[in-house]
């Protein structure tokens, strides 16, 4: 079938992306899906900082590559030996496919699943194959095993999380990405405990819902930290007791003062090493410092390693916040319904899928949230 993606055809092009266009929304073939896929057909995605990495360099990816990896949608057709899905469902894709069979997947740790990493660094689906093509036959590759900036996508069954039709599409698609990778980071990864200090360094979509997970968590202190006045007015309102301003020069000694000392849990979403650094510096000793930004694969930070021992600091890295996206997708989605978990709160503007590099233009430049294409 015939459909309309959004494809990068090179990494690095410069901003303002709305005049240089990285992304063309291009007519491409999507062959059927293959034993153990499905056919989704999409109803909402969002724009997510890993897609600007690739966009921009950071994160390297094969091209041409059609992108997108947080959404949501219906699914249409399904492929030899899926028998657990129905025409109709509503699933929200994942973009860690797990097999259930490797040593991660067999520990509880599907984020890190090793046939699913392969596959999502070559491009393609679990199945290795690809489904993506021009219309002189070229490969296109796969964005994450998603290409959610389409109409419809070929994902594997491994990919996608069944989900109550009556949460709408738009909304389902942020509990893809921001939400398990937010959220999970903080209940997941950290474990964090009723009364317990919170501060999360890097309010984007992905550190917004970190914060939500520490309110709902019942973190006594919740301290926000970026550089925008904009959004830490807005972590004001989502439940943050402290805000600071990342720019200001002795940010590092005002959140010690507000939390005396520093805080339990610090969690860095920013995706760079000055931010980590930050995380690190107001984290209390014996505290535990969270990163899930990912920031360019030659970036370094040294450790010091003395108080590393000496203040028994723990450091942790978080892919996907930890998750098991069967069992907490469901959970995240019951706390939202409750009314405890506003992830609507974060959704900032509304687009087409024609709209698409002015939107990743406000992600660069910080002056959105989560901001969410919509297909009719």
């Amino acid at each position: 079938m015939k459909i309309r993606a959004a494809v990068l055809n090179a990494m690095g092009t410069p901003a303002p992306y709305a005049k240089t266009k990285p992304l063309t929304i291009e007519e491409i073939e999507l062959r059927p899906p293959g034993p153990g896929e499905i056919l989704v057909r999409m109803g909402a995605a969002g724009l997510c900082h890993s897609d600007l990495s690739v966009i921009n360099g950071d994160r390297p990816r094969p091209t041409p590559m059609a992108l997108g990896h947080e959404a949501a949608g219906v699914v249409e057709e399904l492929g030899a030996g899926v028998t657990d899905l129905k025409k109709g469902d509503h699933v929200v894709l994942v973009f860690i496919p797990s097999c259930g069979h490797c040593a991660p997947c067999a520990e509880g740790r599907p984020a890190l699943c090793e046939p699913g990493a392969v596959a999502n660094t070559a491009g393609k689906l679990m199945s290795g194959e690809s489904r993506l093509f021009r219309k002189d036959g070229s490969l296109v590759h796969h964005h994450m095993g998603c290409s959610a900036f389409a109409d419809h996508a070929v994902v594997s069954r491994h990919s996608v999380v069944k989900v109550d039709p009556d949460l709408p599409l738009e909304e389902a698609a942020l509990f893809g990405c921001a939400v398990l990778t937010g959220v999970g980071a903080v209940v997941n990864t950290g474990q964090v405990r009723a009364g317990s200090s919170v501060a999360v360094v890097g309010l984007g979509g992905v550190g917004l819902a970190s914060l939500l997970g520490a309110v709902a968590a019942g973190a006594r202190h919740v301290v926000a930290i970026d550089v925008s006045d904009d959004k830490l007015k807005l972590a004001k309102e989502l439940g943050a007791t402290h805000t600071f301003n990342a720019t200001a020069a002795d940010v590092v000694d005002q959140v010690k003062a507000a939390t005396k000392g520093g805080v339990d849990y610090a969690v860095e979403m920013a995706g760079s090493t000055r931010a980590f650094e930050t995380a690190y510096r107001i984290t209390r000793r014996g505290g535990t410092t969270i990163t899930a930004g990912l920031p360019p694969p030659s970036a370094s930070w040294a450790m010091p390693s003395t108080n590393l021992v000496a203040e028994e600091r723990t450091i942790k890295g978080s892919y996907i916040g930890t998750c098991v996206p069967s069992r907490d997708l469901p959970r995240f989605i019951d706390l939202y319904k409750q009314g405890r978990l506003p992830v609507n709160r974060l959704m900032t503007h509304r687009l087409k899928l024609d709209e698409i590099n002015e939107g990743f233009d406000r992600l660069s430049e910080g002056k959105a949230v989560r901001q969410v294409i919509t297909f009719a």
